[in-house]
């Protein structure tokens, strides 16, 4: 008996949809929309509407936070406990795999290599087929230290007893710099004034206090030295103890805490980190006190004499480390060896996909740290290009910031081919040309911070294009070239330039107006820029470091706006300053002035609740009561920037000092946020754009800013080149290293490296007017600057 076919679709093919009710995370504003699955969705709008708090803080966050919790308690205790988003309904969830932009490495021995895990794949290629053979993969590891040890051990089994045992481990740790590639020399004069004594505050080392008990107390109360005599006066073993004594215990008013000599501490403290991970005053206490020189011992390869002897048709694994990765591909393809078969497989295909994401100019011993965001974010999608993993979600952030026009259509294509594998691929991009090969798109606005946080268009690109939204009106704006040019009025020169890729560059960088650098990524921008004009005397560098800045850190203290702030409010009521300080005295006691009081549940999320004696004001009662301008300073803290520059700005709270730093961040489009917002808020584009406004406030003739387009909308773009220009206009001089055509467009002079990346770059392929730029398309970087000028 034949049965009539079922054509219904089958009830697990109906979940084709995650469902968000009711988000409000940060400044969402119970937002509720649907995401197909299987496609790629960009979300865009202004900086600070909300993208972020949608799609990493709520579907990303709940997504691992469900993943974690499928693991027992014993192993969730050893993860991060995280909170569930405030939303009312998420359904239809699945994994995520997110790729962001956040920095890589803060440690000195983090490369490109051990990032990928190529380098683990090249060690065990190395210790099968190199010869001579020196030992296990930990042989040719930079990480692994050679250990020796001979001793008693008691086996405890049955009758106990002792046996006579040896080990050793061979490491390829150059003994020398300790698998850095660099020896530091360190400059004494920096770290303290000779002529002083302990007691007198002779330390000079940023942070370094007088009455702190792990710094300098320890020193003048150990025993070891005199506290009233100048140092210029130590014994010949009081300077040795001083500097170079090891480790040793000792008691300071009946606490037991270590002393150690000055040089380790100082090597341990500042120098064992990655110097692009610390803070700018520490960062630059670091470059005047020391000096980086390349490791004579093992010439900068961090490796062993016997790692680097070790070699396979001629090649040793710190050449291999030094090539190109498109090189060393190529290299990898050529070794016959069925034996590593499976092995040269995958480390090729490892290689190969640095090269097809538009990161073949990069070498593995690369540091980490030395990555830009958009370089860092194409690191790790590297593991995933390859994933046999379906049906999953793929949440980027912003993947095309750092890559010139060129390598956008490359970036997009890859994107699609994650979302043609039936994936779910999620995008907060601002870039038109991502945009426009997105399937789905959602414009949060209409404006940024407490102004956004609610859906205002949601549909295909089509349907943006004809919206009324902000973006879809900006969707298709383009600049236009500039009718005149300003006229340099200096240059700074670069002479012999050979940073990294640089081909001994002669370049002469006008003053007295605005200078895009460009060209592909990996031509040798940053190379130049930050190797031969940042550091030069009255130079202001914003580069894409990270803001260091904890829940307790925001706008008004970033930007030192709460100094003059407290002293005006001091001076009001006739008290001490700090107890207008919600870290001093005048926090609130129950919460430490947080504001909230945590709840540790151990592998569970904790909990933080409003403090119930402050209401999350985060000081004490009695501080309230002290007002200026008819508030108090809990109500200063939480007035927009615009408000507090018309609050600070005239009648009895007028206070110069303060309107300075709040004109600086009205004028890069930062009036929206509330000055005590915390700096973990804040977005990507918010925060570059909060250094921008500190750094404004220095004195310095020449502002070098690093893609400071990274983050911002197309709308947003326009009142950057308004800022640059009242930048040029009051006397500065503007270098911008920028991928963005309108930047382009709007500059007196263009520098384009190129002509390719790598050691395909490195030459100064054209230096004039964009107008000259365009008539003559001899770059990759003119021929798009036409095509989008409409020439």
């Amino acid at each position: 008996m034949s049965r009539a076919r079922d054509t219904r679709p089958h009830i697990a093919d109906s979940h084709d949809l995650i469902r968000v009710h009711g988000a409000r995370v940060n400044n969402l504003k119970d937002v509720s929309i649907e995401i197909p699955k299987r496609r790629l969705t960009v979300f865009t709008d202004v900086s600070g509407s909300g993208k972020s708090s949608l799609v990493f803080n709520t579907i990303a966050a709940e997504s691992q936070r469900l993943i974690n919790e499928t693991y027992s308690a014993f192993v969730q205790g050893f993860m991060p406990a995280l909170a569930r988003p405030e939303v009312d309904v998420l359904e239809g969830l699945t994994t995520a795999i997110i790729v962001d932009q956040q920095r890589m490495g803060g440690d000195t021995r983090s490369t490109v290599g051990t990032a990928t895990d190529a380098n683990a794949m090249l060690r065990i290629l190395f210790s099968r087929l190199g010869t001579p053979h020196i030992g296990p993969p930990s042989a040719y590891s930079f990480n692994t230290a050679s250990v020796k040890a001979s001793g008693a051990i008691t086996v405890e089994r049955g009758n106990k007893k002792a046996v006579k045992a040896t080990f050793s481990r061979t490491g390829g740790m150059c003994t020398e710099c300790e698998g850095r590639g660099t020896v530091s020399d360190i400059d004494l004069t920096q770290l303290y004034d000779d002529s002083k004594s302990l007691a007198e505050g002779a330390f000079t080392i940023p942070g370094w206090k007088s009455d702190s008990f792990w710094t300098v107390r320890v020193y003048a109360e150990s025993g070891f030295l005199d506290p009233d005599k100048p140092i210029a006066k130590f014994t010949k073993k009081e300077m040795q103890d001083f500097l170079y004594r090891e480790p040793t215990k000792v008691k300071v008013e009946g606490v037991n805490l270590t002393y150690e000599g000055l040089i380790p501490k100082i090597q341990k403290s500042f120098l064992s980190k990655d110097k692009d991970s610390l803070q700018p005053h520490i960062r630059a206490f670091v470059e005047r006190a020391v000096t980086f020189t390349t490791c004579p011992a093992c010439e900068g390869t961090r490796l062993s004499e016997g790692a680097r002897s070790s070699k396979i048709a001629g090649i040793s694994i710190a050449d291999a480390c030094a090539m190109q990765t498109s090189d060393l591909a190529a290299w990898i393809a050529g070794l016959d060896e069925p034996s590593v078969a499976p092995l040269l497989t995958a480390l090729g295909q490892t290689l190969d996909s640095f090269v097809e994401i538009g990161l073949g100019y990069l070498a593995l011993d690369r540091p980490a740290g030395t990555l830009s965001g958009g370089e860092a974010q194409r690191v790790k999608m590297i593991r995933h290009l390859g994933s046999s993993l379906t049906d999953t979600t793929y949440v980027f952030d912003e993947p095309t910031a750092g890559l010139h026009p060129h390598d956008i259509q490359r970036m997009n294509n890859l994107l699609l081919r994650l979302r043609d594998k039936g994936n779910t691929v999620l995008v907060v991009e601002h870039k038109p040309e991502t945009i426009a090969v997105a399937d789905h798109v959602v414009d949060l606005g209409p404006g940024a911070g407490t102004g956004g946080g609610t859906v205002c268009f949601e549909g295909t690109v089509d349907g943006l294009r004809a919206s009324d939204t902000v973006t879809g009106r900006h969707f298709d704006d383009r600049s236009a070239l500039k009718a005149d040019t300003r006229r340099p009025t200096g240059a700074l020169e670069v002479r012999g330039a050979t940073a990294n890729n640089l081909r001994g560059v002669d370049v002469d960088i006008p003053l007295g107006v605005l200078t895009v650098v460009t060209g592909v990524a990996g031509s040798g921008k940053s190379s130049l820029i930050h190797g031969s004009v940042a550091g030069r005397e009255g130079v202001v560098t914003v580069d894409q470091s990270a803001i260091r800045g904890s829940r307790r850190s925001n706008p008004a203290t970033y930007t030192g706006l709460l100094d003059p702030v407290r002293k005006a409010f001091a001076k009001a009521n006739d008290v001490k300053p700090g107890l207008f300080s919600a870290n001093s005295e005048g926090a609130c006691p129950t919460c430490n002035g947080a504001g909230v009081v945590f709840t540790d549940l151990a592998m569970m999320a904790g909990v933080a609740t409003v403090c119930e004696e402050c209401e999350g004001k985060r000081f004490q009662a009695s501080v309230l009561e002290y007002r200026l301008g008819g508030r108090d300073i809990s109500e200063v803290l939480a007035m927009s920037v615009a408000e507090a520059e018309e609050f600070f700005g005239s009648g009895d709270a007028r206070t110069p000092a303060a309107h300075r730093v709040l004109e600086r961040l009205v004028d890069v489009g930062l009036g929206y946020l509330s000055l005590g917002q915390p700096l973990t808020t804040l977005s990507g584009g918010e925060r570059q754009r909060l250094k921008l406004a500190t750094h404004m406030g220095e004195k310095g003739g020449v502002y070098v800013l690093d893609e400071p387009t990274t983050g911002l909308h197309l709308a947003d773009v326009e009142q950057l080149l308004g800022l640059l220009d009242r930048l040029v206009d009051s006397g500065k001089s503007v270098v911008v290293i920028e991928h963005h055509q309108a930047v382009m467009a709007h500059a007196d002079w263009i520098i384009d490296l190129g002509p390719g990346a790598g050691h395909d770059g490195g030459t100064l392929v054209f230096e004039g007017t964009p107008a000259d730029l365009v008539a003559a398309r001899s770059t990759l970087t003119g021929e798009h600057l036409a095509r989008y000028v409409g020439a």
